[in-house]
């Protein structure tokens, strides 16, 4: 079985807008999600979490930055094709017109 990290991705302002929902809001949202995950746990390794400020290093040192990354789960599958499948109607879709995933296969190591 093949493992994939999923990158769930909006605009800034989007992902901004999200943090400031309501908890009725964020619970709603939350349900969702979790009804996705329910559907889809034989495929889930590690559902994942929102993620927070960034920081982007460079050999010049550290700076704060901003990108479109809201989120993540690492998934697993027979193939990309396969995986691909189960985020059709994914919850994150709803958040803006302008979401998407995105679903990296993780290679494995050699030696290690």
């Amino acid at each position: 079985m093949k493992r994939f990290m999923v990158l769930y991705m909006a605009p800034v302002a989007a992902l901004t807008q999200t943090m400031s929902a309501t908890p009725a809001q964020m619970k709603a949202s939350m349900a969702e999600w979790q009804k996705w995950g329910d559907k889809n746990k034989k495929s889930i390794v590690d559902m994942g979490a929102p993620l927070g400020k960034t920081k982007r290093v460079t050999p010049a040192g550290a700076s704060d930055a901003k990108n479109e990354l809201g989120g993540y789960t690492i998934v697993q599958g027979e193939s990309l094709d396969a995986v691909s499948k189960i985020f059709a109607g994914h919850p994150h879709f709803k958040m803006t017109k302008d979401a998407k995933i995105e679903i990296v296969e993780i290679m494995p190591t050699p030696g290690m």
